[in-house]
């Protein structure tokens, strides 16, 4: 573990007020911690828009399983890709509708062009990317 080094944070007091009541109902113990999520969101979030870095995440789609052929193209896509989807679980809603979300690992630009390109699918209801780190430079 590196070395903790402590600083001074100076804020408004209406400002510290609106985090003190965030942070309790997120349930942290103390402001550091909170903080430093705060940091590490935003440095996972420019490790994605460098585009070139080793990242993972999530795309989550729901869809209708008797919209004409679409099941043959998502796994179609999902097949173009094989190497940057990792998983895949695939859910049945009721009896029309199926959630799948697959867990993704790869370079950021090419992550979020498969996900556009899942989500864009005519049939796909909703979709969404949620992009996350290796952790591995945190």
């Amino acid at each position: 573990m590196s070395l903790v080094i402590r600083f001074g944070v100076a804020m408004a007091s209406s400002l510290l007020g609106k985090f003190d009541h965030l942070i309790t109902r997120k349930g942290y113990k103390n402001r550091s911690e909170a903080i430093r999520d705060l940091v590490r969101s935003n440095l996972v979030e420019e490790e994605w828009k460098i585009g070139n870095k080793e990242t993972v995440g999530t795309i989550t789609i729901v869809y209708s399983h008797h919209f004409r052929e679409l099941t043959d193209k998502l796994t179609g896509l999902q097949h173009q890709n094989h190497a940057e989807i990792i998983s895949c679980m695939h859910v049945h809603l009721d009896r029309h509708n199926c959630l799948e979300v697959l867990a993704v690992k790869g370079r950021a630009d090419k992550i979020k062009k498969i996900a556009d390109t899942l989500i864009a699918t005519k049939g796909v209801k909703h979709g969404k990317l949620v992009m996350t780190t290796t952790g591995e430079s945190l």
